[in-house]
């Protein structure tokens, strides 16, 4: 049955879940606080990555924020303040980093990115899209032995879930990347993965929705949600109500501020990341992440992405030079050949990831509103789950059995 929708949120969720939604005949409304054309699901590093088993929340990844907390340039950085939430996310995000949450989450988010990988090449196909889409893989550089026994480990489990993926000699890594002067010891490469240049898939989808007659209402930011009996009536925008039968919150680092006029404990803090684009050819052909730095680097179509850090300090888009000087510097020291110019640092962008306490995505329904579907949470994979998650949230609202079993993903789970 045709349902009125509402996503609130017009980034890679909710345009992926406006698309979905379309498929299965919803009329469908996205409303967005901004232009829609920024943002982390325009200047993230465009990998489609089942290699990325291991959440955010893992054994010494607390500890190593502390560390690094008075490291400006660090690639995790969790700026320090006295708010409640912050403080109840720090606590949940503590306990979360445990063998436990990693034992439960890795085929859950290989799953989900292996479904969300391979739905990019299903819309490309069946909507004739032109974006970028390419499967070379993604290689782990490593700098020192102990980096690169820690990534031979995590590929050993990639293998056990049945994930190809293999150990590179410099030597070897020199074959595949013959025009790039190398300072690292070795590399794993995960030929599971692949990548897009994001603002082309989004201008694409954007069209075809508008196209498709998916209503846009951009700058127009939700401030009130009106309930009755455990459901949304309508939400309220500065010049206008909307009112639908379902509701779906995408609105990202944005999400829990929505949530809590639902009664809804979504604990959520945004996580900045930052990117620099490079014109020029840097014989960089395959993407790559700096496994020390955190850097990842994607040759694009028309340019070569730098994009990096994980940086937790509220909501906001100001930017650290100090954080865009590291993801540079981390660059010439693997690549020594590579310097990246004042112009192309000073055209840095950020966007902001929400970032659960376990560093797992919220997708469902809470038990505390009927007929609201959240779909938020995906730390440094949203654009991987992007398209798996809108395809979950389509068959939510249209009452289908889901393609992967959500539990993991459930928005009320306990921390």
């Amino acid at each position: 049955m045709s349902k009125e929708v509402i996503v609130i949120g017009g980034g890679i969720v909710g345009l992926c879940s406006a698309y979905f939604l379309h498929k299965e005949r919803h009329h469908v409304t996205v409303i967005d606080q901004s232009t829609m054309d920024f943002g982390a699901s325009y200047v993230n590093a465009g990998y489609l990555a089942p290699s990325h088993i291991i959440p955010l929340a893992a054994p010494g990844v607390m500890k190593k924020g502390l560390k690094w907390m008075f490291n400006p340039a660090s690639p995790l950085y969790i700026k320090p303040r006295i708010d409640a939430n912050f403080l109840y996310w720090s606590w949940a995000f503590n306990k979360s980093c445990s063998v436990k949450n990693v034992e439960r989450s890795i085929t859950a988010i290989k799953d989900i990115n292996i479904m969300g990988r391979d739905l990019y090449s299903e819309i490309k196909q069946e909507e004739k899209f032109k974006f970028q889409l390419e499967r070379k893989g993604l290689l782990m550089l490593c700098q020192t032995e102990k980096m690169l026994e820690e990534e031979v480990r995590v590929a050993k489990i990639a293998k056990k879930e049945g994930l190809p993926v293999r150990e590179l000699s410099l030597e070897e890594l020199k074959q595949i990347e013959p025009n790039v002067q190398y300072n690292a010891k070795g590399a794993v490469l995960y030929e599971c993965d692949g990548h897009t240049t994001p603002n082309l898939f989004m201008e694409e989808m954007k069209a075809y929705l508008k196209a498709s007659g998916v209503v846009f209402q951009k700058n127009e930011k939700v401030h009130d949600i009106t309930i009755k009996d455990e459901k949304i009536i309508a939400v309220q925008t500065k010049n206008k109500t909307y009112k639908a039968d379902e509701f779906v919150l995408a609105a990202g680092s944005w999400s829990n501020i929505l949530s809590k006029k639902l009664g809804i404990k979504l604990l959520l803090e945004a996580g900045k990341g930052y990117s620099i684009n490079s014109k020029r050819n840097l014989g960089i052909t395959i993407p790559t992440i700096l496994a020390e730095a955190k850097v990842a680097i994607t040759p694009m179509q028309g340019f070569t992405r730098f994009a990096g850090t994980m940086e937790i300090a509220g909501i906001n888009h100001n930017i650290n030079k100090v954080r865009v000087e590291a993801i540079a510097n981390a660059t010439h020291k693997y690549y020594p050949e590579i310097e990246l110019s004042k112009q192309e640092k000073n055209n840095v962008a950020c966007g902001l990831r929400p970032v659960s306490p376990d560093g797992m995505a919220y997708i469902g329904k809470s038990g505390k509103c009927k007929n609201l579907t959240i779909a938020t949470g995906h730390a440094m994979m949203g654009w991987s789950m992007g398209p798996a998650t809108g395809k979950l949230v389509s068959e939510i609202i249209s009452d289908k059995k889901t393609s992967l079993n959500l539990d993991v993903f459930h928005p009320d789970r306990k921390f």
